[in-house]
């Protein structure tokens, strides 16, 4: 090859600007922004859903419980009494083999706490409950309090509330 082909093919290589470098990343962050904001919203939706499903099951679960021995779990055995018969008084006597949950383990709430199981209640027989997102007692949105009580009013979006 003679130096002037090696020149002209130089030529023809061109990069990128900075300006364009600049333009695809705002378009790129434009679109991750559009991206996050509407999984946001599904975060939200599947958090109420795994909640409602959660305390469905185990409402359904403590009920079992007490038609076949007469009475709930205690506080103080909980609701670890649901996937391993309980040890201290009262101890059930009619307790399938495995357990009411069908599982080892009792399942977390959707931030991957323990729900809290109180008996007896004061909004039911029993209260069974998250605290939210922040782990407090009250708060709103998806910081709220969700139990059996209010559970069908359940709604993270703040303009719901």
């Amino acid at each position: 090859m003679n130096r002037r082909n090696t020149h002209s093919i130089k030529k023809k290589v061109k990069g990128f600007t900075l300006t364009e470098i600049l333009i695809a990343l705002a378009i790129v962050a434009i679109m991750g922004t559009f991206v996050t904001l509407s999984l946001i919203g599904n975060v939200d939706k599947a958090n109420i859903q795994k909640l409602k499903g959660d305390i469905g099951t185990l409402k359904t679960a403590l009920q079992t419980y007490k038609i076949d021995n007469g009475y709930y779990p205690t506080t103080e055995q909980g609701l670890q009494a649901l996937v391993q018969r309980p040890t201290s008084e009262p101890i059930p006597q009619n307790y399938p083999s495995s357990g009411y949950l069908g599982s080892t383990s009792v399942p977390k709430d959707p931030w991957k706490r323990d729900y809290i199981y109180i008996y007896p209640g004061r909004h039911g027989d029993f209260d069974l409950y998250t605290l939210g997102g922040d782990g407090r007692e009250g708060g709103e949105g998806e910081n709220k309090d969700i139990g059996t009580w209010n559970l069908h009013e359940a709604n993270f979006n703040s303009d719901n509330q």
